[in-house]
This record gives C-alpha cells, structure tokens and sequence, in this order.
C-alpha cells in the first residue's frame, strides 16, 4: 500500500488547479490542531475563513454509490474502511465543534460541481474573489488576508454544507455481507 498517495491525488490536483486558477489561495494538506488534541488534515484548507476541504476517494471512504467491497482479505478491509469512515465523521465534527465549516467532495464528482460547491462555501464565508483583479497575496503576507479575511461577527453556527448532487457525506459503513 506504499503506492498509495495521502495527497496529491488526481482528483484534488485537478480541483486545487481549478481553485487556483479562479484566483484563490489556500493551504494544502495543511495540519489544524483542534482543541482537545484532536488533529485534522484536511486536502485544502483556507485558514482565514475556517472552510476545511476533502476529496475523498471512493475505495478509502467507502463511497454508497462507487465504493468497492473487497472480496479478499475481507477480514482485513471491512473494519478498515470502518474506521476510515468513522475517522470522517469524527474529523467533520471536530472541525464544526472548532468553528470551521467542511466541505466533502467524492472522487468522481464532476471537477465543476466540485469546484462550484467549494465556491458556493467561499462565498458565504466573506466574499468570492474575481480572477480578474490581482491576488490579496501579492500585496499582505498575513495569512488573514491572503485568504480572504475572517467571517463576519456574529455568524450563525457553521455547518455540513451538502449541495444536491456535487458533495456527499459517508452516511453509513458499508453493509457487512456476512
């Protein structure tokens, strides 16, 4: 399982190049110490207005409509893909538990789907940023501007964005087919 990437998949180049390319800035699998010890890494990460990004992959996150189910060593994979599924719930709680808001986006999504649900989050959390004009960080070094500055005072309570058809939360372990 060496070959196995924990970042820098397909999916999440093709998505931060998206990103990037519509002029946000952001961290990479950047790690985020959460209080009670709890620490998170998520695919992207825009500090400044606290919005977590994952890609899962359909095989490590159990997906309910690609995930496969090993026929072999199934000893050995189905608490496996239990846990890591368990692992994303306790991660999405935390991060809401820390103010921030999380976006889960499947591996086969399509790239605009992914790149628009991303955006929606962008823009409730302090405003979309117009490619057209020149980057924030060309001119602050504060992270806080760089990305776009903190939420508003006052915001309502984060939560699970699911936007119909472009992000999906892993809702149950897969079926045990004993």
């Amino acid at each position: 399982m060496r070959a196995n990437r924990r970042t820098d998949t397909k999916p999440e180049l093709a998505l931060r190049r998206a990103l990037h390319r519509m002029g946000y800035r952001y961290r990479k699998d950047y790690r985020l110490d959460l209080d009670g010890g709890r620490r998170v890494r998520p695919d992207i990460a825009f500090t400044a207005r606290r919005i977590a990004v994952f890609v899962d992959g359909c095989f490590w996150h159990a997906c309910p409509e690609h995930g496969t189910k090993p026929a072999v060593n199934e000893w050995y994979w189905t608490p496996k893909l239990r846990k890591n599924v368990e692992r994303d719930r306790v991660a999405t709680a935390a991060l809401i538990a820390a103010g921030w808001q999380v976006v889960r986006i499947w591996e086969h999504e399509p790239i605009e789907a992914a790149v628009a649900a991303v955006v929606e989050m962008l823009g409730s959390r302090g405003g979309a940023r117009d490619a057209s004009k020149p980057d924030a960080s060309e001119s602050h070094d504060s992270e806080r501007e760089r990305d776009g500055g903190p939420p508003a005072p006052g915001e309502s309570q984060p939560v699970v964005t699911v936007p119909p058809q472009s992000v999906a939360l892993v809702d149950a372990p897969p079926a045990n087919s004993a």
